[in-house]
């Protein structure tokens, strides 16, 4: 087992290992879950192991308390999920992005919510990051109401220019919801 980020009342956020590579692959396999991510294009086990694992890897030697990390519910000790605190590519290392995708089995339980509220506070008070942003596609509701739960603010609808042509959907915007350090800190002291 990686690395513990925190814990929750209900879950523990960890850095992932190469070990991880049959979870990660079945998580990113559901087309469902991929949905509004990649349009749920398969991905292989392949890939997962070489590429996408050894990505996320790569965040904590590079940025330290920041990165994708495991959630695995402390109750049952299952991996239900990934949480993502991080910079863009070739952004500043205190304007991160907050990033979240979980099993279908977890759906509705209000995990994003609780591990990426932690996540913000964390970000906030241990890890010098000014400003978190998310971003989804409009018509993923449930992302967007995750951003506005654990206190993000909305920012902007855009059109997101999608590596691999648009998905079902794109031709509603993408939002984009963000708090700075003093919002967020002055709305949950």
């Amino acid at each position: 087992m990686g690395r513990v980020l925190l814990e929750t009342e209900r879950l523990v956020l960890r850095e992932f290992g190469l070990d991880d590579v049959d979870d990660v692959f079945a998580l990113n396999s559901d087309a469902e879950v991929m949905r509004y991510i990649n349009g749920g294009a398969p991905v292989t086990r392949a890939e997962t192991a070489d590429e996408v694992l050894p990505s996320y890897l790569g965040y904590y030697e590079r940025f330290g308390g920041l990165g994708k990390w495991a959630v695995v519910e402390k109750a049952t000790g299952r991996f239900v999920g990934i949480l993502m605190l991080h910079p863009a590519p070739d952004g500043p290392l205190d304007d991160v992005e907050l990033g979240y995708r979980f099993h279908r089995s977890a759906w509705g339980r209000g995990y994003a919510t609780e591990g990426a509220f932690a996540l913000l506070r964390k970000a906030f008070t241990d890890l010098g990051v000014r400003r978190v942003f998310s971003q989804a596609m409009t018509v993923n509701r449930g992302s967007w109401r995750v951003m506005e739960k654990v206190g993000l603010r909305y920012v902007r609808t855009f059109d997101y220019d999608w590596p691999d042509g648009p998905i079902e959907g794109a031709e509603h915007g993408d939002v984009e919801y963000a708090a700075t350090r003093e919002e967020w800190l002055a709305r949950h002291p």
